[in-house]
């Protein structure tokens, strides 16, 4: 029988003994017939008139420097979409643990986990397993297979401000097959990366599995084009020298030639890559170009057996057509499956370090 995984229009209308939940703030737990029952939350005042069921508990505050548990499953199963609004920013740390694990899979402040890594205010990504709409919904449709249990949570480090969080997690309980992967995502930023340093968008993965995904937030910190740099991809115990090597940063996002048309850089956002955001200077405070960028490996991904590091390098031009090394403030979420137990994540950021100023 279809176990309701690997869903796409080809194997839509297969029926299946899978079971459909969804946990939000109207529904902790997932409970089947348990949703909208709320009769206090942060919609209760408005809803005074009307009473329960009326969206009484749309959203959850979470308070300075505590964590809320988002959802939490026991079971086999899988998560199959996720929408969070609210008070998007790097205060907000999105954690997941699969099968008990002590240490998170996933580790990432939430608007980098849907590619914003600038500001967010107007921001577009239309692909397929993200899609950011106005005005900042974020959705998430990578699917997220578990054998015994899901823990996701959402920290907030801002030392004094409560944040709100609007959410709706929907997963399915059913049969898992032995080979599926457990899913993973790693945050990192280095600003300024050190000169003639490659930045490491991730490292110290061990175990099997295969890299799904890269998204970019790319501060510039010197006038001129800056995107030479070559992506490598160290695949089970390569040395000094790649597998994989690019041929240049905005060639790996699929574009050329410096998205310059005309004079003028050119966002685009498609199914699988983009260069979704260019930051622009304004004259008085916003001084340095800043871009956002997305690379989806679904029909493309790079598989490894042992171990991978992921690395890029930051080139621009400088006199007599030579390349410059670039000390730019680089960050970026890397995406990927693979076994358990995973390798510890190295430590996240300070708040002051993942502040964008």
């Amino acid at each position: 029988m279809f176990n309701g995984l690997g869903m796409n229009l080809g194997n839509l209308s297969r029926l299946s003994n899978a079971e459909t939940r969804s946990i939000s703030a109207e529904n902790f737990t997932g409970e089947k017939g348990k949703g909208g029952m709320a009769t206090e939350g942060t919609g209760a005042k408005c809803a005074r008139d009307l009473g329960q069921g009326w969206k009484v508990s749309p959203s959850v505050n979470i308070a300075a420097g505590e964590t809320f548990t988002l959802a939490d499953i026991e079971g086999m199963g899988a998560i199959q979409s996720m929408w969070l609004a609210g008070n998007i920013c790097r205060d907000l740390i999105i954690r997941i643990y699969w099968d008990d694990q002590e240490v998170p899979s996933v580790e990432c402040p939430w608007p980098d986990f849907f590619a914003l890594h600038w500001n967010y205010n107007g921001v577009q990504v239309n692909s397929v397993p993200v899609v950011v709409a106005p005005k900042n919904g974020c959705n998430c449709f990578w699917e997220m297979p578990f054998h015994k249990r899901c823990r996701m949570t959402m920290e907030n480090i801002n030392p004094e401000k409560e944040l709100v969080v609007y959410y709706q997690v929907n997963y399915t309980l059913t049969e898992v097959p032995e080979e599926c992967a457990y899913f993973h995502a790693q945050f990192r930023r280095t600003n300024p990366l050190p000169y003639k340093q490659d930045y490491t968008i991730v490292d110290g993965i061990k175990g099997k599995g295969h890299f799904v995904g890269t998204s970019m937030g790319w501060g510039i910190n010197n006038n001129g084009w800056w995107g030479e740099g070559e992506i490598k991809f160290f695949i089970d115990g390569d040395g000094d020298y790649p597998t994989i090597c690019g041929t240049g940063t905005e060639d790996y996002f699929g574009g050329s030639y410096n998205w310059d048309v005309d004079g003028q850089y050119v966002e685009y956002t498609t199914p699988y890559l983009g260069m979704h955001q260019v930051v622009r200077p304004d004259g008085t405070y916003q001084a340095n170009h800043r871009h956002g960028m997305y690379r989806w490996h679904v029909m493309d991904p790079i598989r490894f057996k042992e171990d991978l590091k992921v690395t890029i390098q930051a080139l621009g031009w400088r006199d007599n057509y030579r390349y410059l090394p670039g000390m730019h403030d680089i960050c970026s979420t890397a995406f990927w499956y693979q076994t358990l137990p995973a390798a510890p994540f190295p430590q996240l950021p300070t708040r002051d370090e993942l502040e964008i100023v």
